[in-house]
């Protein structure tokens, strides 16, 4: 008995056609719009009065925060002096091998730019932005403050502020627009396409994303 062949189908091969396009429509309009707001909060400046300034930890050597870290500080203090809040609180915890935590790296510079000691609050825990934010909400909690003005580098800022809000802080940014990561094109355009990637990816997971793409934020 023979077989015939199946009969032509055009009507289902454009179907198909079509939902793949718009898949793919889709995905790049997903990047595409992550791209367009991370790089649009980078540029922005919230400054309204808070309860806390919180400086997200990165790199220190010995006590001595990295020049990145330096220029979050600076900014900080800049915001300090402003009165936007009346505390600052640092951020981050300790690598193996560390005497200092990055929080407490923090603080040091800051009282020793004129910061008083008692309007800095450091927050030693976490080793990326998700876990030290996590422990900021908690310790703000406990002292009965919720508004924050988040201070890191202008392409990690969304991601930042997206999970300062998640941990259940009101949260605006205010990103540094000084120091290594925004020196160059190359660099500014480097660190845009990892943060879309890491807050896409948060977005989907709720995991840190601190490591995707290799760069770090040190």
């Amino acid at each position: 008995m023979s077989t015939l062949p199946a009969p032509h189908r055009p009507g289902a091969w454009r179907w198909a056609r079509r939902a793949a396009f718009g898949l793919v429509l889709v995905a790049v309009l997903v990047v595409g719009g992550t791209a367009f707001r991370v790089w649009h909060v980078a540029r922005a400046d919230e400054r309204p009065a808070v309860d806390a300034i919180v400086v997200l930890g990165a790199a220190q050597y010995n006590g001595t925060p990295s020049k990145i870290f330096e220029a979050r500080l600076s900014h900080a203090k800049d915001l300090f002096d402003e009165g936007v809040a009346p505390r600052i609180v640092t951020s981050g915890g300790s690598r193996e091998g560390d005497a200092y935590t990055e929080a407490e790296a923090g603080k040091n510079w800051l009282v020793a730019s004129g910061v008083p000691a008692q309007s800095v609050l450091a927050v030693g825990e976490g080793n990326d932005t998700l876990r030290s934010l996590s422990a900021v909400a908690d310790r703000l909690r406990g002292g009965g403050w919720n508004s924050v003005v988040i201070v890191s580098d202008p392409w990690h800022s969304l991601r930042a502020r997206t999970m300062a809000e998640d941990a259940g802080m009101e949260a605006w940014a205010s990103p540094t627009h000084s120091g290594p990561i925004v020196q160059t094109r190359e660099t500014q355009a480097r660190y845009i396409l990892r943060e879309t990637a890491a807050l896409l990816y948060y977005r989907l997971s709720k995991n840190p994303a601190d490591y995707i793409g290799g760069t770090g934020l040190r």
